[in-house]
């Protein structure tokens, strides 16, 4: 797997800061992009938290999940990455297994005495700090100040703090798979923060030694969620189940908890979503299909990067997106761009896979947003679209009515179209994921070669 280094330097390290004039947290920034240039140490907000304890518990979560694997490798990934604008502030991450993805979003209302900037960048999120947030306690006030307070005092002697992390591209990815997951889901239940306590409370302890993921299944029954030993109408699947003990320290802050869930997945385990409405913010936390599958080879953007318009469509898009903060709706943009629907969609998921745009679940609407580092393009994170795309070029597809002929002699492989055009393959990736991973190259190459078709002949 491809890795690369992310270089970050940061002024000092973030810390909670004692001073006369109370506690302050301090999250200190490096290499962020904003809407004129990109800065080195941006500075997005300075003033108060309005549920200091709620938000510390919340950032910490999004630390830990930055810092946990849940694959049983060793090691953690990068630092959190925070986008301001709009009068709110995100901070998103994803675990080292890239399993597990993060987002805390702290609201107008979670934010007092301060403008709110616009950009995204990294946040240093260290030992120390952690420590910190997790002792922090009281009713005293807490500042908050994202960038550093005072620039050129603390530039005058040109030290700063370094890390150098491995990025796996498979994080990179992660953003754009979250994406296309999350604006597949529906909500499917909303109940009171105790009625899940007592549900994450019940989960199995992680062993200690590697064993087979857990699956639960849960039913909204009433104001609660009644936990069945299998699949049943209307249940919701906890996949990797022992992933969400990682919420536990936030949840006695929270007042309620939505899950949300892909519509009509059956019977089979599925993506599943968790929100926490706190006081003035909201924590998102997804769930991979298993414990030992990343989001970032779910394969959900393969078959939007593979229309032939979606790139010349992200294109045409951006000069019309909303401001830093805004939402960003498939039918507002569609009357703008004058597009349909789903040729936004996929244009929303070409500017994903260069981490432009995220999604919201509680908005139902897509935000914006400029990774600090470059996710390069779609082809070069998406080996199966290479392949697809090298088909098609040495014209390895071969249409024959409902079926296609993908390849040449004894590698050749079918590719058939069922009643309602959905395609499945004779290869041993479609054998194996029945399309669960998104489309194989064959399939993608089918795809591809009848847009073309389509193109050449209107």
């Amino acid at each position: 797997m491809t890795a690369l280094v992310q270089a970050y330097a940061y002024l000092r390290p973030s810390a909670v800061r004692e001073s006369a004039g109370g506690r302050t947290l301090a999250l200190e920034t490096s290499g962020g992009a904003g809407p004129a240039a990109v800065t080195a140490h941006p500075r997005f907000f300075e003033g108060f938290l309005t549920a200091p304890v709620a938000a510390a518990a919340a950032v910490l979560t999004v630390a830990d999940v930055a810092a946990a694997r849940f694959d049983r490798a060793a090691g953690g990934s990068a630092d959190p990455v925070v986008t301001a604008g709009g009068g709110l502030l995100r901070l998103e991450s994803f675990s080292g297994c890239c399993g597990v993805y993060a987002r805390l979003d702290i609201l107008p209302a979670g934010l007092d005495g301060g403008d709110v900037g616009c950009g995204t960048t990294n946040v240093d999120i260290n030992a120390s700090l952690h420590r910190a947030l997790a002792v922090l306690g009281g009713l005293d006030p807490l500042r908050l100040t994202v960038g550093p307070e005072d620039l050129e005092v603390q530039t005058f002697d040109g030290r700063f703090v370094e890390k150098r992390v491995p990025l796996p591209g498979r994080w990179l990815r992660g953003f754009a798979e979250a994406q296309v997951l999350a604006a597949g889901m529906a909500l499917r239940a909303e109940v009171p923060a105790a009625q899940a306590g007592a549900l994450l409370r019940a989960l199995p302890r992680p062993a200690g030694r590697p064993g087979p993921p857990t699956t639960r299944w849960v039913v909204p029954a009433g104001a609660g969620l009644r936990p069945v030993s299998r699949p049943a109408p209307g249940a919701v699947c906890l996949p990797g189940a022992e992933r969400l003990l990682i919420l536990q320290p936030v949840l006695r802050h929270a007042t309620a908890v939505r899950l949300y869930a892909p519509a009509g997945a059956g019977g089979e385990p599925a993506p599943v979503a968790w929100e926490f409405l706190l006081p003035g913010m909201r924590l998102t936390v997804m769930l991979s299909r298993d414990a030992y599958r990343g989001l970032s080879g779910e394969g959900g953007v393969l078959d939007d990067l593979a229309t032939a318009s979606a790139e010349e469509d992200a294109a045409d898009l951006l000069p019309v997106l909303p401001a830093w903060g805004s939402k960003v709706e498939v039918a507002g943009l569609s009357r703008e761009a004058g597009l349909s629907p789903g040729r936004v969609r996929a244009a929303l998921t070409v500017l994903g896979v260069s981490g432009q745009v995220g999604y919201d679940l509680a908005d139902g609407a897509y935000f914006f947003r400029q990774l600090p580092w470059s996710a390069g393009d779609a082809e070069a994170r998406n080996p199966r679209l290479r392949a697809a795309r090298a088909l098609v070029s040495a014209g390895a597809v071969q249409l024959d009515g409902a079926q296609a002929r993908v390849g040449s002699g004894d590698k050749a492989n079918l590719v058939r179209a069922d009643d309602t055009g959905q395609l499945s393959c004779t290869c041993q990736w479609w054998a194996r994921y029945r399309g669960g991973r998104g489309p194989c190259r064959h399939v993608l190459a089918v795809r591809i070669f009848q847009d073309l078709m389509t193109e050449e002949t209107r």
